[in-house]
């Protein structure tokens, strides 16, 4: 049981994914069917925003600021006073991450871009370490290297999907208010 609780803590990036999925079929379950593109897709980018950026950035914000010499003993860095500005800006991010839960097109798309740097510059950052320092932690090149690169896209294509599907929505109601 310890080895499970330290996994999903370790790996929060996927354990807080794999909740936000969760919590999408469980605000999905409490509709009435049949679910449409749109509907299916907002539950999904809410819960990703929610818990992928709100929660998730939070708990780093938590992690780099209170406990900063567990994170950097699991990230293979020596203590600097730097992950504290690290810890601001994840809190920053997890801010912007709640508001974007129920937010608008624009809001949703700042809360995935702002991160979405912040994430791939980290990825980039994890090589480097790999590269030159050997650097082969669980925290520079585990599961946190790999949700760095892939969770930005997916909350990008999520948007994405989200905006195409009330364009197709608009678009057919259009059709049907037209005379015939």
């Amino acid at each position: 049981m310890e080895q499970a609780i330290r996994f999903l803590f370790s790996n929060f990036t996927l354990t807080l994914f794999v909740i936000g999925l969760v919590a999408s079929l469980v605000a999905l379950l409490r509709r009435p069917r049949p679910w449409s593109r749109a509907i299916v897709v907002e539950a999904m980018l809410s819960w990703f925003l929610f818990f992928s950026l709100g929660v998730s950035f939070l708990y780093n914000f938590v992690m780099h600021v209170f406990f900063s010499e567990m994170a950097a003993a699991f990230i293979g860095w020596q203590t600097s006073p730097f992950q504290k500005e690290v810890g601001f800006a994840s809190l920053g991010f997890s801010v912007v991450g709640f508001m974007a839960f129920k937010g608008g097109t624009g809001m949703r798309l700042a809360a995935l871009v702002g991160p979405a740097c912040f994430l791939w510059g980290a990825a980039a950052g994890h090589v480097q370490q790999m590269v030159e320092a050997h650097n082969f932690a669980p925290g520079n090149a585990g599961v946190i290297f790999y949700t760095d690169i892939l969770l930005p896209v997916f909350g990008l294509v999520l948007l994405w999907m989200r905006s195409r599907a009330e364009t197709i929505t608009e678009t057919r109601m259009q059709i049907a208010a037209l005379p015939r």
